[in-house]
């Protein structure tokens, strides 16, 4: 390679990381200070007598009409006592939890600059696994019963959905809720589409959480990322071969965009694959619209998929 090549690689590479330095110090300097109430602990901590005194802290979880018997058997009924038993094991210290959410907020403020700093309120609930984190503006609720670890006894799921229930998937919940609330759901029906509001949601993984692991950001194992990227020519080959890209037919949201054990080529490798791969695959295609173009996190979320697309310049890794 000739030498003005080499020292141009050079200074391009210098440039990039003066931006990203630059970038980074701001964020750094964003003042957050989150707020943590640790509902779970209030509640099954105090005697059934005093719930008037739980009720009057945490008002918005006792709407009027509600029997207070419900509450009062969860108290004390013993599996509900071992499963607090179980949370406060893992999380009597919530610190480096707290520490992690500062660090985030730090960055959605810096990138949505009207983001509230909310209140995080953490729950033991009902082991509703599609709604682990609820960002709702002012307030984050967690339910810690669902990052105990895959391992642990209490979880009878499938184990392509409890692979997720570590504790470092509590932040990339937090962002996925967070996606929900900011960016209106995709009405459109085609396959791009849809592969391509999951892309939107992982980069903005990317932006909010830059030290996550692209398997965390995914809720995929490490080997399921090498997987995909292994496979990422021969996956984009068979969408463009089977004219998948625009199709209105909804059965192939569940084969390759909802969460499964394995998605759906109907061919022998199908065991082999994550589920998911329309979502890793957007994400590429996002990730390249990003790098052939200069627009905001904010104008990517307001651009369509067709012109994300059209603009991408999206080639697979071979």
């Amino acid at each position: 390679m000739k030498k003005s090549h080499i020292l141009m690689l050079i200074c391009l590479f210098l440039l990039s990381c003066g931006k990203k330095s630059k970038t980074e110090n701001a964020i750094n300097d964003v003042a957050v200070e989150i707020k943590v109430e640790r509902f779970d602990k209030v509640f099954f901590e105090t005697e059934p007598k005093d719930l008037y005194k739980v009720r009057k802290q945490f008002p918005f979880f006792f709407p009027p009409g509600n029997d207070d018997a419900v509450w009062l058997n969860k108290m004390q009924d013993p599996l509900w006592r071992e499963l607090y038993s179980e949370v406060q094991k893992k999380y009597a210290n919530f610190e480096p939890v707290k520490k992690d959410l500062e660090e985030l907020f730090k960055h959605m403020k810096y990138y949505f600059p009207e983001t509230k700093t909310p209140k995080v309120i953490t729950v033991i609930s009902e082991m509703d696994y599609n709604n682990k984190v609820i960002y709702a503006d002012s307030l984050v609720i967690i339910s810690l019963e669902m990052y105990l670890g895959k391992e642990h006894k209490f979880y009878q799921f499938p184990k392509y959905i409890k692979q997720n229930f570590e504790e470092s998937q509590i932040m990339p919940d937090v962002v996925a809720s967070f996606y929900k609330r900011k960016v209106a759901p995709d009405t459109s029906k085609n396959l791009l589409s849809k592969m391509i509001n999951s892309g939107k949601e992982l980069y903005m993984k990317d932006v909010l959480l830059p030290d996550y692991s692209d398997a965390d950001k995914m809720g995929y194992t490490n080997e399921q990322i090498e997987w995909c990227n292994q496979n990422e020519s021969y996956m984009w080959r068979y969408f463009i071969e089977k004219e998948m890209l625009y199709s209105d037919d909804q059965k192939l949201i569940p084969r390759f965009i909802s969460p499964a054990p394995f998605s759906k080529f109907y061919l022998e490798i199908d065991n082999e694959t994550p589920g998911q791969v329309g979502g890793w695959i957007g994400w590429q295609i996002v990730r390249s619209y990003m790098k052939n173009n200069e627009v905001s996190l904010q104008q990517l979320l307001d651009t369509n998929a067709k012109e994300i697309f059209e603009k991408s310049k999206y080639k697979p890794k071979k």
